[in-house]
């Protein structure tokens, strides 16, 4: 298993990624199969935003040498520039800080010194939405966090929640490509959202945003969270006329590519289960819902496949990409990858030969240092062994505490990567 988790990670390392999308030979710069003259540009710039922010500058950096002129690294944890041309900030993660305002705003200076004779590359990957941020006038820094708070508690999804971050920031939304006048733009992208879509993707700082003030509010309706937010924000979706919200206006034409994505994860992780011996099977690379209701499908999948061989025979490794999301009922500790892991192993209670690990590929499965947890047929035993009540720890939300307890935490680091979340599930 050890061996088909570190391929799915390594598949989509940010500085191998990059290196994969970007080669150069003297003065041109192949980008995703497109040729750029670096002789034509007054300059080149690059901002690095998300928690592959790192390893994806460091490679850039290394690509382009002393052809770099400027470059911003944004990220959740700090660490050494890897060039004299890079500057670094920390920002805040999951709920942005006084370091994410600060942020937002190098990145808009930034973007604002270029001219139309310049290259801005922008490097963006997940968790970005959080790690920058410039409020529109009228919304506080608490104001947004108030609301990143209700979001994460209710349940909604991150291309939901980067809705409303789209309509209430002057970065996202494709705010940063407006501000770099005219400036020629590129992005390479490490999604972490399902279906790549280009604008939820760090709330799409370099792409037009096909959303409005109206789809936001629809979202807060959705959850009931009108009376549950800031005065401020429904106050500037419900009178400002869509056009001037911030997103709404189209930034110049870019180029943006996807370098590295959940299924890029999961096929390479496919690929090393036959090599060590398993029938591999891609059940989905969508999944999303509530972390405990998509336990039910995964492990209905999960012991019809130890029952039937089928979709493929045992000894079977089924793969499902995607996130899920977690409505907190309890005070409980955990993620969305622990609590699924719970609601199978309450469903895959006593039934022989399964076993299914689901994992934050980020390393981070919400607010603890777990990436996620393994579970089989006899997790529901050992933990009434112990006197754990499973469904007790699940109707808390203390996912986290149930599995510290049975030492069945994933805790691997942080990856330096963000492609969604994994769940591998064995039939032996």
């Amino acid at each position: 298993m050890r061996r088909i988790l570190a391929a799915a990670v390594n598949a989509v390392e940010p500085a191998a990624a990059v290196h994969r999308a970007v080669q150069r030979e003297r003065d041109s710069l192949t980008i995703s199969g497109r040729e750029h003259h670096l002789g034509s540009y007054r300059r080149v710039a690059s901002i690095s935003i998300g928690k592959a922010g790192w390893g994806m500058a460091a490679a850039l950096g290394e690509i382009l040498g002393d052809r770099l002129d400027i470059g911003l690294i944004i990220s959740k944890h700090g660490g050494t520039p890897p060039s004299p041309h890079w500057a670094a900030i920390e920002g805040g993660h999951p709920l942005p800080d006084e370091s994410s305002l600060l942020a937002g705003q190098r990145a808009l200076e930034l973007a604002s010194s270029l001219s139309r004779d310049d290259l801005l590359i922008c490097l963006i990957s997940g968790g970005g939405s959080a790690l920058v941020t410039v409020p529109v006038d009228g919304v506080s820094l608490g104001d947004l966090r108030a609301l990143t708070e209700c979001l994460l508690a209710s349940g909604a999804r991150v291309d939901e929640m980067n809705t409303l971050r789209r309509a209430l920031d002057q970065v996202k939304g494709g705010g940063l490509a407006r501000a770099a006048n005219g400036a020629e733009i590129v992005s390479l992208i490490i999604s972490d959202v399902v279906g790549n879509p280009l604008e939820a993707i760090a709330s799409g700082p370099t792409v037009p945003n096909p959303t409005s003030g109206t789809d936001a509010l629809a979202i807060l309706e959705k959850y009931q969270l009108q009376g549950k937010i800031p005065a401020s924000i429904l106050a500037h979706l419900q009178s400002a006329p869509p056009s001037e919200l911030p997103g709404d206006a189209t930034p110049p034409p870019a180029s943006a590519h996807i370098i590295a994505s959940n299924l890029h994860a999961a096929q390479a992780a496919l690929a090393q289960a036959k090599e060590d011996g398993f029938h591999p099977y891609l059940l989905r690379a969508d999944l999303q819902g509530e972390a405990r209701e998509a336990a039910f499908e995964l492990a209905d999948s999960l012991r019809w496949s130890a029952l039937r061989d089928d979709p493929v025979a045992r000894p079977a490794c089924l793969v499902a990409g995607g996130e899920t999301t977690v409505t907190l009922r309890g005070k409980g500790r955990g993620g969305r990858n622990t609590e699924l892991a719970l609601s199978a192993a309450i469903n895959l209670a006593d039934f022989p030969q399964v076993m299914l690990t689901s994992l934050a590929t980020d390393g981070e499965d919400g607010p603890t240092d777990a990436a996620g947890a393994v579970v089989s047929g006899e997790t529901w035993g050992r933990a009434r062994a112990l006197g754990l009540d499973p469904s007790d720890f699940l109707n808390r939300n203390d996912s986290y505490s149930f599995f510290a307890a049975l030492d069945d935490l994933l805790r691997p680091g942080t990856t330096g990567t963000n492609v969604n979340d994994l769940v591998l599930m064995f039939a032996f």
